[in-house]
């Protein structure tokens, strides 16, 4: 299928969704409906398991936030700091107990006032549906009382306030229920139709912020095929786009019809070497192959200069991803370190031996993410150059992989920091026996680590445990990290109010408005 014919069938699907999200409104004019907004990303759908507004399913707490249609107890800052939001102030009464002084001004769509009782059916349901709340928030009983809330939680959670910003944490009010995958938020826009293909929304005439919705309706269309995305909006189609390919960005730079906004992000891309395989238990192996990529080709020549390098799990605009120190690119030194393994010999296609085999290892991949098929052909290249045979597998089926083990390399994009705190990252991908942990990563010094860090409240020391333990994974070469994607907004001149964030939660918010 050529990209024109995807085009047509994209514009098509979309022009479908907007006729049937206007129901019996097909026949208003423009003015008659206001200002309009139309919106594509590639960040929604059924596969990235977000198309609803409900926050207590699965991930789809993200549309819920980044639509405007729900709010959290606190929200991150473009720091990453946390900060009360729907919240006035918090108070941490012991080791186990937060208590949370609500705001006494915020209203639901729907008008209904937000007390600490309608705050604690909804966290209740939250912990009853959602399968990572209860792990994260550990929480054994929640009271309350007027505009406060008192959370009572069955072990140490020095990161509570940081997981309640998590976008699974939006207030919404239970006695509504969902309806049709439509949850009543705070927010200051309502979702009025939600589909597999995209979201219609309203503006909120009850939103109790101070900076009020200027927009009368916004129409928010899931483009995956990229090629798609950026005709819709070289087209005049889209007002903004969210997710175009890199290669598509020149097309939108240097022009004066639009605007970009760009924000590095804590979504890593990495490698995570499979210790479970017998050549990568010894170090100068895994050593080499980090020494053997080349950060800066990934994100200056693959990617267009469109990414961040990284040394560790977290980007260096957060406190805790400063101060590390890995190996970085030298592939003569790779080739020593490989002679010092025993692979001494070569055969006649390049490839080093060792005992008569030669090192062959498997790297397993996804194609949902685009930069990482770029990622697997430069590193099948680039350790060729050092005599490793890499196999690649770019599976979207790589769920199947991973639990057979069919695997030495596993390469990835995660988001390190969706709650603005290490911790979220270490205890799932980095401490020994965790279903995440897909390196098979063992070392009871990072575990003792991350214990240290669980228990431990003071943020200076939870920066420098941090640290530590990151540094300790990039000693023992387990994780090669490559780079944190640079999210791109691009928008018409007339769009304003409208900024990529960090912790990419953070879309359609009051501010954002046509001209």
């Amino acid at each position: 299928m050529n990209n024109k014919f995807k085009y047509l069938i994209t514009a098509l699907l979309g022009a479908a969704l907007l006729v049937s999200g206007c129901g019996s409104d097909a026949g208003k004019t423009a003015k008659e409906e206001g200002k309009i907004f139309h919106y594509g990303t590639m960040a929604y759908g059924p596969a990235m398991q977000n198309a609803s507004t409900d926050p207590h399913d699965t991930y789809c707490g993200w549309s819920t936030i980044r639509y405007g249609v729900g709010e959290t107890l606190f929200k991150f800052d473009n720091e990453m700091n946390v900060q009360p939001w729907l919240a006035e102030s918090y108070e941490q009464m012991d080791d186990y107990t937060l208590k949370i002084h609500l705001r006494d001004d915020i209203t639901f769509s729907n008008g209904k006032k937000v007390t600490g009782e309608a705050v604690k059916a909804c966290l209740e349901d939250l912990i009853k549906r959602n399968d990572r709340a209860p792990h994260d928030l550990k929480i054994d009983q929640i009271t309350a009382d007027g505009q406060t809330v008192t959370i009572h939680s069955s072990e140490k959670v020095p990161a509570m306030i940081h997981y309640l910003a998590d976008p699974y944490g939006a207030i919404i009010d239970m006695e509504a229920g969902i309806k049709d995958k439509i949850a009543v938020g705070t927010g200051p826009y309502v979702a009025v139709k939600v589909t597999d293909q995209g979201i219609e929304l309203k503006k909120n005439e009850q939103y109790w912020g101070q900076t009020k919705p200027k927009l009368d309706k916004i129409v928010v269309r899931s483009i995956t095929d990229g090629d798609s995305l950026s005709m819709a909006m070289q087209s005049g189609e889209l007002d903004a786009v969210q997710g175009l390919p890199y290669a598509s960005l020149p097309n939108f730079q240097d022009t004066d019809k639009y605007n970009i906004s760009s924000a590095a992000t804590s979504r890593v891309y990495q490698a995570a070497m499979n210790l479970k395989t017998p050549a990568l238990q010894d170090n100068r192996i895994r050593k080499a192959i980090a020494m053997a990529l080349d950060k800066n080709t990934f994100v200056n020549v693959l990617l267009n200069g469109n990414g961040v390098i990284a040394t560790g799990a977290f980007p260096d605009t957060t406190p805790y991803g400063k101060g590390l120190n890995g190996p970085g690119y030298d592939p003569e030194q790779a080739k020593t370190l490989l002679k010092e393994a025993g692979y001494t010999e070569t055969d006649s296609d390049g490839y080093v031996i060792k005992d008569g085999q030669p090192l062959t290892l498997r790297w397993l991949t996804y194609t949902s993410r685009q930069e990482l098929p770029l990622l697997a052909e430069y590193a099948q290249s680039a350790l060729k150059d050092i005599g490793i045979k890499l196999d690649v597998n770019a599976t979207d089926n790589y769920k199947d992989f991973l639990k057979r083990g069919e695997y030495d390399i596993y390469a990835q994009a995660i988001v390190t920091a969706p709650t603005g705190d290490p911790e979220y990252y270490l205890m799932s991908k980095i401490y020994s026996g965790q279903p995440y942990n897909n390196g098979n990563y063992n070392n009871p010094r990072t575990d003792a680590m991350i214990d240290e860090l669980h228990n431990t409240f003071d943020a200076g020391q939870r920066i420098e445990l941090a640290r530590q333990i990151q540094q300790q994974v990039l000693d023992d070469n387990a994780v090669w990290y490559a780079s944190f994607l640079k999210m791109n907004i691009v928008m018409k001149k007339n769009v304003t109010g409208f900024s990529a964030h960090p912790c990419d939660y953070y879309e359609i918010t009051p501010e954002l408005d046509i001209q």
